[in-house]
């Protein structure tokens, strides 16, 4: 694959600050130099993802994964290196040059031509609404009494029978190779074009800058499927776009934003001049949906169905939004089976009620909990006040802890003082759990390490803060390090890999040693990583390289000292050379009393 310059991608890594990017994924507070959040990578209670505004690096203790802000954007984002650097130069406003690669060339003409069919097709379906043949669509759209302004907001259309966009895409020009990446036609075994929606309600799903990117098309009789969607190509992944947030962020959604789960919702509710709205495509919210609503919006209101499919869809938002630190709060909706249904039943006042009454997590999971027990049943009513002190004890702001144990007290006429003590007997527990756990992780992590090779700790140690110094990039400190230790000298194969590339760097005049992570396997980078993010107390570097030195020449001092050793045992060894032999073991023996 084709790469831009390195002094491109070094002025794209320059002009996006790491922590500036990250936030906008990971919540982060600062500690020190550092700043660290939840890793987004695994899940965890306790923050171990750890990000150095100075290094510009991100690593996580808990998971061991790391690296710069263009490896973090890969994988967060499941994208390629040139995929984020192109995105990392969008939001930096920086014009990079076209990549001289013809897989690279071809794909994003692709890429092109694909948004400029779905562009034609959004089009070309909307009209189609307005035709004497769509009778069965307008009267669903009079049925659900939606505006033509309504309609036009979301270009909202109606497809065809057969094979009719197929036809006109081929007199736009379009080739059939990019009318079949698109998804909106299939070819059949007898090699025939089909359009894949026909007689159906068609909703073009657009990306946060508004280019139409896939569709959803609805029956509108009693066939099945309902729905079907646009299958995943070269310009959409479902899973980290949300229906109608390029129409919702021409409001005010700073403060508050719904997510509902069906496009009918998000329309219907936009008519009624309810705007915050947005849907998942599909009803399972996926973490990087989550980060586009934490990223747009303070508050998020879950208002999936009522139903069981939107209960199950309810926990696993919930799930993936707290993780990420996120304000949730949950609607609770009687009388209509989702948001769509209860606004053109109630009207928007009494919806908007429902949101302003919106329930905190934490209440909405004692409710549930409250439904399934008998709190006149005796051990029932223990269980409840296990699985409320089980929910607090979670929450760390105390003020927050204090303000619900009132409430649920009140609420549903529990003992206060018993959820307190509850509370604080878990919270003990779990203090003390993290202590012991925190001071056995050196000891579990020395046995696997141990497992995997014949390194020492403190061989591993010493050549990491080898590595360390190194990547400060001091040229001067360099020369003194190679004198003294060659790349043999690295005993631990990944930090022999990783000072090869370093002093092949510095041999090559490049004193950004931070640009070569780019160039590392997901390994290497992982552990350059956990280097840069330690500390290794190094107030005088000088002292510090001049005691490695001397820790390395004693090392191959004793070496050699047993090599002298066993050949003196041996009878074979002719007198003269056994006295040589002798002699250069008396130097070593004073040469290691010297170092000592």
């Amino acid at each position: 694959m084709a790469r831009y310059s390195d002094e491109i991608i070094d002025d794209v890594r320059q002009s996006n600050d790491i922590v500036d990017v990250i936030s906008q994924y990971v919540r982060l507070k600062r500690s020190g130099r550092n700043y660290f959040g939840l890793c987004p990578f695994h899940n965890e209670k306790s923050p171990s993802f750890s990000v150095s505004p100075e290094k510009q690096i991100f690593h996580c203790f808990g998971c061991g994964v790391g690296g710069n802000v263009f490896t973090f954007l890969t994988k967060i984002e499941g994208i390629n290196f040139v995929e984020a650097v192109q995105q990392l130069a969008e939001r930096a406003n920086i014009q990079l040059p076209t990549l001289e690669n013809n897989v690279d060339s071809a794909k994003e003409a692709l890429k092109a031509k694909v948004y400029k069919v779905n562009e034609f097709t959004a089009k070309y379906y909307h009209e189609n609404l307005y035709r004497p043949e769509s009778k069965i669509a307008q009267e669903y759209i009079k049925k659900r009494k939606l505006s033509n302004e309504t309609l036009k907001s979301f270009q909202i259309g109606f497809s065809g029978k057969f094979d009719e966009l197929y036809k006109e895409l081929k007199k736009q020009g379009f080739e059939d190779r990019e009318i079949l990446e698109s998804g909106l036609v299939n070819k059949n075994e007898r090699g025939q074009f089909i359009d894949r929606y026909r007689n159906r309600l068609m909703f073009p799903i657009c990306d946060v800058r508004g280019r139409v990117i896939a569709f959803g098309g609805r029956v509108l009789d009693d066939s099945k499927p309902k729905y079907i969607n646009s299958p995943e190509n070269v310009v959409y992944s479902k899973g980290r776009h949300l229906y109608g947030l390029n129409v919702a962020k021409k409001y005010d959604i700073k403060k508050r934003l719904l997510i509902v789960e069906g496009y009918m919702d998000v329309v219907s509710l936009h008519q009624r001049d309810i705007h915050n709205v947005v849907a998942s495509l599909g009803t399972a919210l996926t973490q990087q949906q989550g980060y586009l609503l934490r990223n747009n919006t303070e508050q998020i209101i879950l208002s999936y169905d009522s139903d069981e499919a939107g209960q199950t869809a309810k926990v696993r938002a919930m799930e993936i939004l707290q993780n990420m630190g996120c304000d949730i709060r949950v609607l609770q909706m009687e009388g209509a089976k989702d948001p769509d249904e209860y606004v053109i039943k109630f009207g928007n006042a009494r919806f908007q009620n429902l949101v302003d009454k919106a329930i905190s997590v934490i209440e909405f999971k004692v409710k549930i909990l409250r439904q399934s027990l008998n709190l006149e049943s005796t051990n029932d009513k223990i269980k409840f006040l296990n699985e409320i002190a089980k929910l607090i004890s979670k929450i760390d702001n105390s003020m927050e802890r204090e303000v619900y144990i009132e409430k649920i007290a009140k609420e549903y006429d529990v003992s206060k003082e018993a959820i307190y003590a509850e509370v604080n007997k878990l919270t003990y527990k779990e203090s003390k759990d993290e202590k012991v756990l925190s001071k056995t992780r050196p000891v579990v992590r020395h046995i696997e390490k141990k497992e995997t090779d014949n390194v020492s700790e403190a061989t591993k140690r010493r050549e990491n803060t080898v590595l360390a110094i190194l990547l400060s990039g001091d040229r001067n400190i360099y020369e003194i390090i190679k004198q003294n230790i060659a790349i043999k000298d690295f005993k631990y194969e990944i930090d022999k890999k990783i000072a090869e590339k370093l002093y092949e760097e510095f041999e090559n005049g490049n004193s950004n040693i931070n640009s070569i992570i780019d160039e590392l396997s997901e390994e290497e980078q992982n552990h350059i990583t956990m280097i840069m993010a330690e500390d290794y107390g190094i107030d005088d570097v000088e002292k510090a390289i001049d005691d490695i030195i001397q820790s390395y020449e004693k090392d191959k001092l004793n070496e050699r000292k047993l090599e002298i050793l066993e050949l003196l045992e041996e009878n074979t060894t002719e007198e003269n050379k056994k006295k040589e032999l002798e002699k250069e073991l008396n130097d070593i023996i004073i040469r290691l009393a010297k170092i000592r």
